[in-house]
């Protein structure tokens, strides 16, 4: 697994950091995505979309946002 940390990171940066990593792995690989950038909820999953890639999971704490993303 791969672990990309874009803490402090606004819109662009966590979608155009999170499909560079993406383009990185290979079919099957998992990426973990910190953010805390509010709108990386809604921009990852529909960059995902366009991609190919699957959501496996979200989970938000305080703030801090965690995607598990196979692709």
């Amino acid at each position: 697994m791969r672990t990309i940390d874009l803490l402090g990171y606004h819109c662009p940066v966590p979608v155009n950091e999170t499909k560079k990593a993406l383009e990185l792995l290979s079919e099957g690989d998992i990426l973990e995505v910190i953010a805390d950038d509010s709108e990386a909820k809604h921009d990852i999953p529909k960059l995902l979309e366009r991609v190919g890639a699957r959501l496996v999971s979200l989970k938000e704490d305080a703030g801090e946002i965690r995607f598990y993303i196979e692709k």
